[in-house]
């Protein structure tokens, strides 16, 4: 009968300092050694590599009740080998990205050497370039996966709407910060390679395809059509940013001009740009000259009544307006500093035209705006991305994401809660139609501050309360303090876990549509480790 050791490795005795082989005080003189070239008695099988309780089987599992059709549609008579089973494909992402691994060639030499991941893949060895092809192909139908996640974590009973919390998240670009160019820098670069194109320079043509540094001295990715596209999409975002600039202002110049015409002068603090500081000056002089115009008609119509009366009106004759002449020479002087002033120089990121510069707590990163909402149990329920890097225009939009998200999950209950920070505060946010919702009026360190300062509240805010009165009288409440404080807890430690936990702080694809398919595909995962945790805990009970 063949023993374990015999089996798998030999032993041998080793010698004390006397030349003995066994006996005296000490350490075992006996090891297990390996037996390197021993051959396997028995056939292999992968289902002894790992644990049956192991992730990569679950998630072999839960790939085969997702909804993978869209990873199927693949045109008829494709040229090329055949690809690989999607259904695997999605299976090794899942995993990797379970175990916080995005890097391509990470995944492809871990195919070679982890257990798990050659049980994933069948002994098959898939390259990088394969692995970031089939991200790129698939970039729709992976980031649509989340729906049928959550609908798998709805049928385990993870999916709790009393109270969602919702907030939004820095994700840096796979681009720099000093890759920003103005339209003129970017004329310049494209005009180059248009020139180099027609005249088919050799020189242009090897930098471009080989991704030589350019001006600056800064490589650039390969592909001389990859980056006349991206030069020409950055100048397109910055055409757009100047109309949609132009139209505001002009609509803010409309609107001020009315406001003029009927006698009241605008507030705050004037605009520091040229174009701007002129609609304001043309503002406050029309202004000016409709409040001179009212002065004279007044005074007019007090001399035609004395007149009428047969008397002398009194007083002295009222001499020139001075606010009138203030606002002329204003005007003038906004004028000349509008006509001497340059263009507005708008700039966008010539390595990923759709990101845009973003302030964080650590300074300015070049990324995207990503939001997320997520119940007590932190199931990510809704996930976006967006380029505006001001919270308070995403409420809406991301309410709308969540009812579409639980419709298209078959989830028919309705969130009744929804918390939020105070960077998502406005009354419009506030009285827009929706489930309840509690938003912060000020950071939560003065929110907490004025709860100790003004008391508790008790009962329903006053009829005659204003909106931002009525929701901070709701937070004072012992039932919306207690609700509120759930938010931090909820929302935070989710982005915690995906920034800190799994290194992912950033995007590893360019482009919008890029960025949110791999969010999707983030919170992805993270739903499925809840869900095995769920399913584990409940075979255990």
């Amino acid at each position: 009968m063949v023993t374990h050791q015999q089996a798998v490795g030999r032993v041998v005795g080793d010698v004390d300092a006397f030349g003995g082989t066994d006996g005296g005080a000490g350490p075992s003189r006996a090891y297990v050694c390996p037996q390197r070239d021993q051959l396997f008695l028995m056939p292999v099988s992968m289902r002894d590599w790992v644990d049956e309780s192991h992730l990569a089987w679950f998630v072999i599992d839960v790939v085969g009740e997702l909804d993978l059709g869209a990873l199927h549609r693949r045109p008829g008579g494709a040229p090329g080998r055949p690809p690989y089973d999607p259904q695997m494909m999605c299976a090794l992402l899942l995993y990797a990205y379970c175990c916080g691994m995005r890097s391509c060639r990470r995944i492809e030499a871990a195919c070679r050497t982890d257990a798990a991941f050659r049980v994933i893949c069948g002994g098959l060895q898939p390259d990088h370039a394969t692995i970031a092809r089939f991200v790129v192909d698939h970039e729709t139908a992976l980031g649509g996966l989340f729906v049928s996640g959550l609908g798998l974590c709805a049928a385990a009973g993870l999916v709790d709407l009393s109270t969602v919390a919702l907030d939004g998240t820095k994700m840096a670009a796979d681009a720099a910060l000093d890759r920003n160019r103005d339209a003129a820098w970017i004329g310049r670069e494209v005009a180059k390679l248009l020139d180099a194109t027609a005249a088919g320079d050799g020189a242009w043509s090897e930098q471009a395809v080989l991704g030589g540094p350019d001006a600056s001295g800064i490589a650039e990715p390969a592909g001389r059509g990859g980056r006349l596209g991206r030069l020409q999409a950055a100048l397109a975002v910055i055409e757009a940013e100047r109309a949609a600039a132009a139209a505001t202002a002009a609509q803010t110049a409309k609107a001020a001009l009315a406001a003029a015409e009927q006698g009241r002068k605008l507030c705050g603090r004037k605009p520091k740009d040229p174009a701007a500081a002129l609609a304001r000056a043309r503002a406050d002089h029309q202004a000016a000259l409709t409040h001179a115009r009212a002065k004279q008609a007044r005074r007019a119509a007090k001399v035609a009544a004395a007149d009428a009366a047969g008397r002398r009106l009194g007083g002295f004759a009222p001499g020139p307006d001075r606010a009138l002449a203030q606002a002329q020479a204003t005007l003038a002087a906004a004028e000349t500093a509008a006509q001497a002033a340059p263009g507005a120089a708008g700039r966008a990121n010539v390595t990923d035209p759709d990101s845009r510069i973003m302030k964080t707590r650590k300074g300015w990163v070049q990324g995207y705006n990503a939001q997320a909402i997520v119940n007590t149990r932190q199931i990510v329920l809704a996930c976006d991305v967006s380029q505006d890097a001001c919270d308070v225009g995403l409420y809406q939009p991301m309410i709308s994401t969540l009812t579409d998200t639980l419709a298209a999950a078959a989830i028919t209950a309705a969130p009744a809660l929804v918390l939020a920070d105070a960077g998502y505060w406005s009354e419009a946010n506030a009285t827009a139609p929706g489930p309840d919702r509690l938003i912060a009026t000020m950071k939560d360190h003065k929110q907490r501050r004025a709860a100790r300062d003004l008391g508790q509240t008790h009962g329903p805010p006053p009829d005659d309360a204003t909106t931002p009165d009525a929701m901070e009288h709701r937070l004072r409440t012992a039932d919306g303090a207690a609700a509120y404080a759930q938010r931090s807890c909820t929302i935070e430690t989710v982005f915690a876990d995906r920034k800190e936990n799994r290194s992912m702080r950033s995007f590893r694809r360019r482009g919008l549509q890029a960025a949110k398919s791999e969010w999707a595909f983030m919170h992805l995962a993270a739903n499925v480790l809840k869900l095995r945790q769920h399913r584990t805990a409940t075979a255990t009970a």
